[in-house]
């Protein structure tokens, strides 16, 4: 029997452009899951409730914080990309490639699933330890393919910081949820019918 040798591992440094449509997606929802189970663990080692983090609260107030939240985001994001040139927002291709060719259903399955496990880790756990502007900070170090651009990290700083302000003003994660899901959707529509466009 082989024995297993740690130092015969090699790490590259591997483009977007190089993987497959499946293993994109296996990559996507692998990170995602780890992301949703860091979250847990944390929240369980804070001793929260997990059941009263994901309540749905009887006033529906915060339906329109996330809607609201998410509107502003989208404008904002339009605003920019219509002067802005498309370099300075590159993140190497990754959400063009994510949405591009996915039923409208897949995404808004991946962007369901990115704000549920994102929140839960960021607003759920991070910000209950650190608040929001520190749980910001980590988030837009999270997104690395935006940090070669000064405008996309600002963005989702802004947007974190956002996420996290509305997640105080509610108490309840759906708020962000909510926002993020919808910011992530409309995005990613708008990725799918521009391409289709061209």
């Amino acid at each position: 029997m082989k024995k297993f040798d740690i130092r015969k591992i090699r790490v590259r440094k591997v483009s977007v452009d190089e993987l497959d449509d499946r293993m994109l997606l296996i990559n996507l929802y692998m990170t995602q899951a780890l992301t949703l189970i860091i979250g847990l663990i944390w929240v369980l080692f804070q001793r929260q409730n997990i059941i009263h983090l994901f309540h749905i609260p009887q006033n529906l107030q915060f339906v329109w914080w996330g809607l609201g939240l998410a509107g502003a985001v989208v404008a904002v994001d339009l605003l920019i990309s219509r002067w802005v040139p498309e370099e300075a927002g590159d993140d190497g291709g990754v959400n063009d490639r994510i949405f591009r060719l996915r039923p409208v259903w897949h995404i808004a399955v991946i962007s369901f699933i990115v704000a549920v496990c994102e929140e839960m880790l960021f607003r759920g756990a991070i910000q209950h330890s650190i608040g929001a502007y520190w749980t910001s900070i980590v988030f837009a170090a999270i997104h690395v393919r935006y940090l070669k651009h000064w405008i996309p990290t600002g963005l989702v700083f802004s947007i974190s910081y956002g996420l996290g302000w509305i997640y105080t003003m509610t108490d309840t994660l759906w708020a962000p949820i909510i926002a993020h899901f919808m910011i992530d959707f409309i995005m990613g529509l708008i990725i799918r019918f521009r391409r289709e466009q061209e």
